[in-house]
C-alpha cells in the first residue's frame, strides 16, 4: 500500500495525539494528590491574593502591548526580507519602504496621542529655605528626646 503525502502527514498527528494523550495519562497516575488551601490558592509571583481578582488595570498597558507586537511582527518580516531582496528587485525595496513608512506612522500617532507616556510625577524642586527649617526642627526634636 501506497500512502501520499497527506498521509504521512496524518500519521505524525496520530502519534502526536497519542504520544500527548499518553504523557498526561502516565502525569496523572504517578504525580501525587494531596490539595490543601494553600497549594489551591492563586500563586502570583510569591504574593499573597489580597482582594477581588477583578482589578482595573491602566489601558495603557495593551497600547504598549499592541505597539510591541506591532514592532516585533515588523523586525520577524524583515530579516526574510533582507535576505532575498536582491533577487525580487527594486519592487521588493519599494513595497518593504512602504511597509516600514506605514509602521513608522502608526509609531507617529501613539506618540503624538501620548500613548507611550507613563504618568510622571510632577518634579518638587525642593527650596533651600524650607530644607533649612525642616533641619532645624528634625534637630531640635531629637535633641528634646
Amino acid at each position: 500500500m501506497y500512502l501520499t503525502d497527506f498521509g504521512i502527514i496524518l500519521i505524525f498527528f496520530i502519534v502526536g495525539a497519542l504520544f500527548v494523550g499518553l504523557a498526561l495519562f502516565a502525569s496523572a497516575i504517578v504525580r501525587p494528590s494531596h490539595p490543601t488551601e494553600e497549594k489551591l490558592m492563586t500563586y502570583e509571583s510569591g504574593e499573597i491574593p489580597i482582594g477581588t481578582p477583578w482589578v482595573q488595570l491602566n489601558p495603557r498597558f495593551y497600547i504598549i502591548g499592541l505597539a510591541y507586537l506591532i514592532f516585533d511582527v515588523e523586525i520577524v518580516l524583515l530579516f526574510p526580507w533582507a535576505v532575498v531582496y536582491k533577487a525580487y528587485g527594486w519592487y521588493s525595496f519599494w513595497i518593504m519602504f512602504a511597509f516600514v513608512v506605514i509602521l513608522i506612522l502608526g509609531l507617529v500617532y501613539d506618540w503624538a496621542k501620548g500613548y507611550l507616556e507613563w504618568d510622571k510625577p510632577k518634579p518638587e524642586i525642593p527650596i533651600l529655605d524650607n530644607l533649612i527649617i525642616r533641619r532645624k526642627k528634625e534637630t531640635k526634636d531629637i535633641h528634646k528626646e
